[in-house]
C-alpha cells in the first residue's frame, strides 16, 4: 500500500429515528445526499450515529443498510466501539461479513484502560476481525487518552490503518503526523480545527458538519489540496457559525435538529438525549439559512470545477 486506505472527507453519519425505530427511508435519503455531495467515505454507528443508545441488532442492521445503499460508491467505515473487547470484536466481524471497508473503533469508554491495555485491545481486534481498523481517540467522551507513542506501536500492525484524533490541541496533531508511516492515515475528528489539521498535513477529516454541508466541506478540503488556501479559509469561515451551533449541545443533538429543520429527518433521538433546547432555535434557523446558501445548486458549478481540478484528497 503506497498511501492511506481512508482519506479525504468522511462523514460521521447520524441515525434518523422515527416512532422509536431506525428510519430506513430517511437514512437512504441522507446517504444519497452525502454521495451526491462528493464525500469520500461515511461512518455509520459512530458517536454521531447514537451507537451508545442503539441495541446491538439495530447497530448491525444500520451498518448492513449503509453498505447496501453505498454499493461501493464511497468507503464505509463501520463504527465498532465497545467497552468490552469481545463485543467490539463481534461488531468488527459483522462489519467484515456485510462488506464494510473498515471499522472505526473508539477507545473503550468508561473502563479507562492503561496504554498497555489499549495495545492489547486493538491488537485483538485487528487479529480477530480481518478488517482494517481505524483507531479513535476522544478523551472527553471515553475517559482515556490514546497517546502518540501507543499509536506508533499500534501502527506497526498491518490491519491498523489510521487514527481519528479528536483532541484539538495542535501539538497532538503534530506528534501524530511526525510518527505516521506509509499507509497509516491521520484524520482530524474536530470540524472547527479541521482546516488547521489539513494544512499541517492530515490525510482527511471524519466530520459531523458534513451531514448538513457535504459540498461545502468537500470544497474546503479540496481547496487545501489544490493549494488555494484563501478559498479554504473563506469556506471554513462560512462554516464557523454552523460549527459553533453543533458544539452548543452534545453531539448529535444540534446536527439532528438542523437536518430536521431542513426537512430531511424527524426530530427523534434516544433518551437520555433530548431535542435542541428552545433557546438555541433562533441560531438553528440562521444556520439552516446559511446551509442553504452554501449548498444551493446555483453555486454548485463553481464548486464542482474546483473538485475536478484539485488534486484528490481521497
Amino acid at each position: 500500500m503506497t498511501g492511506p486506505l481512508f482519506k479525504g472527507v468522511i462523514t460521521a453519519l447520524i441515525t434518523p429515528l422515527r416512532d422509536g425505530i431506525v428510519d430506513e427511508a430517511a437514512f437512504e435519503r441522507l446517504l444519497e445526499r452525502q454521495i451526491a455531495g462528493g464525500v469520500h467515505g461515511v461512518v455509520p454507528m459512530g458517536t454521531t450515529g447514537e451507537s451508545a443508545t442503539l441495541h446491538p441488532d439495530e447497530h448491525k442492521a444500520v451498518v448492513e443498510m449503509c453498505v447496501r445503499i453505498a454499493a461501493g460508491r464511497v468507503r464505509v467505515i463501520a463504527g465498532a466501539g465497545s467497552s468490552a473487547t469481545d463485543k467490539a470484536i463481534d461488531f468488527v466481524r459483522h462489519a467484515k461479513t456485510v462488506g464494510a471497508d473498515g471499522a472505526l473503533v473508539v477507545t473503550p469508554p468508561y473502563v479507562r484502560p492503561t496504554q498497555s491495555g489499549l495495545v492489547a485491545h486493538y491488537r485483538a481486534l485487528a487479529d480477530a476481525g480481518e478488517l482494517p481498523i481505524v483507531l479513535y481517540n476522544v478523551p472527553g467522551r471515553t475517559g482515556c487518552d490514546l497517546l502518540p507513542a501507543t499509536v506508533a506501536e499500534l501502527a506497526a500492525h498491518p490491519r491498523i490503518v489510521g487514527i481519528k484524533e479528536a483532541r484539538t490541541d495542535p501539538g497532538r496533531m503534530q506528534d501524530l503526523l511526525a510518527l505516521r508511516a506509509p499507509g497509516f492515515a491521520v484524520l482530524s475528528g474536530d470540524d472547527p480545527t479541521a482546516l488547521r489539521a489539513l494544512r499541517a498535513g492530515a490525510d482527511g477529516v471524519i466530520s459531523v458538519v458534513a451531514n448538513v454541508c457535504p459540498r461545502a466541506f468537500r470544497t474546503m478540503c479540496s481547496a487545501v489540496a489544490a493549494g488555494d488556501l484563501a478559498r479554504a479559509e473563506r469556506t471554513d469561515a462560512a462554516l464557523a457559525s454552523i460549527n459553533d451551533l453543533l458544539g452548543a449541545e452534545p453531539n448529535p443533538i444540534p446536527v439532528k435538529w438542523l437536518l430536521h429543520r431542513m426537512g430531511l429527518i424527524g426530530r427523534h433521538l434516544r433518551l437520555p438525549l433530548l431535542p435542541l433546547d428552545a433557546s438555541l432555535h433562533g441560531r438553528a434557523e440562521r444556520a439552516v439559512a446559511e446551509i442553504a446558501r452554501l449548498e444551493e445548486p446555483s453555486r454548485q458549478g463553481s464548486r464542482d470545477a474546483l473538485l475536478q481540478s484539485a488534486p484528490s484528497v481521497g
